[in-house]
């Protein structure tokens, strides 16, 4: 396999980060995930303005355009001969001294991983999933900003090892003050009386690629939609409930905390949404 480090591809065998770069002792970077399909990668201009959002908030600075990271995005698949997979897509803030200072880190690190991806089985889009609430909250937005995509992720691994030691695939954060902020990877949509809801990023929420896409969906079907604070007792009582994410794309949820949602199985809205993403994936994006 290849990696994109920097200024050129290398065999991953040789793609080496130091053991004082930043993004590794203290999560200082930021990053995207990013899925190629049929030789498209999808929505990649928004992926890169995002990249360029989060760096600006943490203050670092990129010296690569985004024609160039562009460039090497779609390098990296061809050089992995990839027509359908995920990309990862890293900055770290670089090589510096001991300490949380960044004054000594001259260099950020470019990273891109192109491989193949382990997707959720289909039957979870024909039969949806079950998922759970977990105690783990998610953090505070005036702490760490959700619309940040930092390499920090701390925070939902925890929550993904409380559903996992549960048995579930994904589970929903609740924030500070009790709201339903996101699950442990993807975007929360609720369907009631045929308005979709989502929270906001005040709330927690990742501005997430695909949760946008589904906005755009819903502007395409006639369905109104808003943010809004939502509680569990929101979610339990939802006719629909779907997730999105760049691996999820849009995945029905049937069961919250041992209650069924709606009628038990996948609903219609949200299958019109799942086929409306899936013809939009080969025609949205950078062909490579």
């Amino acid at each position: 396999m290849k990696i994109y480090l920097n200024d050129g591809l290398v065999d991953s065998a040789e793609a080496k980060v130091s053991v004082f770069d930043h993004g590794l002792l203290y999560g200082d970077g930021i990053f995207e995930g990013i899925r190629l399909y049929d030789g498209c990668v999808f929505k990649l201009d928004a992926h890169l303005e995002r990249l360029e959002y989060s760096a600006k908030a943490i203050m670092l600075k990129m010296p690569w355009t985004r024609q160039q990271i562009s460039e090497a995005v779609c390098e990296t698949c061809r050089a992995n001969n990839l027509k359908d997979g995920y990309i990862r897509l890293l900055v770290t803030r670089g090589e510096g001294s001991l300490g949380l200072s960044i004054q000594n880190c001259k260099q950020p690190q470019l990273i891109i991983i192109a491989d193949t991806i382990q997707l959720y089985p289909e039957e979870f889009y024909e039969n949806g999933l079950s998922i759970i609430t977990v105690p783990t909250r998610r953090c505070n937005p005036a702490a760490l900003p959700p619309t940040v995509k930092s390499l920090n992720y701390l925070n939902n691994i925890l929550a993904k090892i409380e559903a996992q030691h549960l048995g579930y695939h994904e589970a929903i954060m609740l924030n500070d003050q009790g709201y339903v902020a996101e699950c442990t990877g993807d975007n929360v949509f609720v369907i009631h009386k045929g308005e979709l809801i989502t929270p906001s990023a005040s709330a927690g929420a990742l501005k997430g690629i695909t949760r946008d896409t589904a906005l755009e969906i819903a502007d395409e079907l006639g369905v109104p939609w808003r943010e809004a604070n939502m509680t569990r007792y929101d979610v339990w009582v939802a006719d629909e409930l779907f997730l999105t994410g760049t691996a999820a794309e849009i995945v029905p949820i049937v069961e919250v905390d041992a209650r069924p949602i709606g009628s038990g199985k996948p609903g219609a809205i949200t299958g019109r949404f799942l086929e409306s993403f899936r013809r939009r994936v080969s025609v949205e994006g950078t062909m490579l």
